[in-house]
């Protein structure tokens, strides 16, 4: 036989390569894509809600300025990011689970394993096939509400309200105690020191609370401003951080269960029931198991623009933890112990939904 004869080599997909061919990917992006309920889902969960509120708020402030603010504002870029998180993550978990069931429930499974494709291929397929489908939708959704918060909101202030004291912005806890002390009357305001206290009682209080008027002052500064271009950076990449969690998390159970429906059951009471609860209240004997909770952790890496004020226990604010502010009613973890806790939930759930597809009966 002449070498011109000889078969031409196989592709890697058909040796059994565990690394997943871009037409195994295509292939799965599209079957997600066509399934339109599920499509119809996700927008109406990550980007209507959004869209809708910034919507109506452009225009009544257009119709009646007057009376109606700005569409932007601090206090709807905290809220409305919150909310794209929390459904974010619940939608991310829908489509993950549909990607780890939908070959089992349409009976395709057994007919994909007989080409003698990898098992962890097809698996590996659905991860970027799904992301593809959910972080763009959230990054334009986000990009959307930057836009208007940084063009159509309410203007920069230029003074931080503390306690009703006009105080100077960005200043360190140095520069902000000399100007109380350069300024004793406006800071008697901010404690309880009787009808006329004597500039070195206002001297004194200052310097034993200038830690915790510097955390009031910091809290207060974040939230009266909208964040700048480098927070929005943070916020959006924690955002998607949290979205590609909710993915993988409802892509391994959905693979391990083989059920869709109890995947997103399980995840949406981990997200909206189990993960509040353990988040804001301390169980005794039971702190380092809360802590394995990836939203517990994802709570205290929650950048500062969205939780000013909340959290950190009875000191006030929250704790500024990794470039983040802990929304987190319980004392903190290291910073180890929660970019560990993170990157387990991905590689161990991402491990548990390869493992079931690999020993799953075809």
């Amino acid at each position: 036989m002449t070498a011109a004869a000889l078969p031409a080599a196989a592709p890697p997909w058909r040796l059994g390569n565990w690394l997943p061919s871009w037409p195994l990917i295509a292939t799965k992006h599209l079957e997600l894509r066509k399934r339109r309920g599920l499509m119809i889902a996700l927008v109406l969960l990550t980007v209507v809600p959004t869209v809708l509120v910034l919507g109506l708020r452009l225009i009544f402030h257009a119709v009646a300025p007057a009376t109606n603010g700005p569409a932007g504002s601090p206090d709807v870029f905290q809220a409305l990011t919150n909310l794209m998180a929390e459904f974010g993550f619940l939608s991310a978990a829908a489509l993950g689970a549909a990607a780890g069931t939908t070959d089992l429930s349409e009976g395709m499974f057994r007919h994909l394993v007989i080409t003698g494709r990898s098992r962890l291929a097809l698996y590996l397929a659905r991860i970027p096939a799904g992301l593809a489908i959910i972080l763009p939708l959230v990054a334009l959704t986000f990009a959307a509400l930057c836009l208007v918060t940084s063009y159509a909101g309410a203007p920069q202030p230029t003074s931080v309200a503390l306690n009703g004291v006009s105080v100077p912005e960005h200043f360190d806890q140095a520069q902000l105690q000399t100007w109380l002390l350069q300024h004793p009357q406006q800071a008697a305001t901010e404690f309880p020191l009787g009808p006329a206290p004597t500039t070195a009682e206002i001297d004194s209080a200052i310097g034993h609370n200038s830690a915790i008027l510097y955390e009031n002052y910091s809290s207060d500064e974040v939230a009266d401003a909208n964040p700048p271009i480098n927070e929005m950076a943070k916020i959006g990449l924690w955002l998607e951080l949290e979205v590609g969690i909710g993915f993988m998390v409802g892509l391994g159970l959905g693979s391990l269960t083989g059920q869709r429906t109890v995947a997103v059951i399980v995840l949406i009471g981990l997200e909206i029931i189990v993960t509040p609860i353990l988040a804001a209240h301390v169980i005794p004997y039971f702190i380092d198991g809360q802590r394995l909770v990836v939203g517990v952790a994802m709570d205290q890496l929650r950048p500062a623009a969205l939780a000013p004020g909340t959290g950190g226990g009875p000191s006030g604010p929250g704790r500024v933890l990794f470039g983040g502010r802990g929304a987190l009613g319980i004392p903190p973890m290291p910073t180890w112990a929660m970019i560990t806790v993170i990157v387990g939930w991905i590689v161990g759930w991402s491990a548990i939904g390869a493992w079931r597809m690999m020993t799953r009966d075809a």
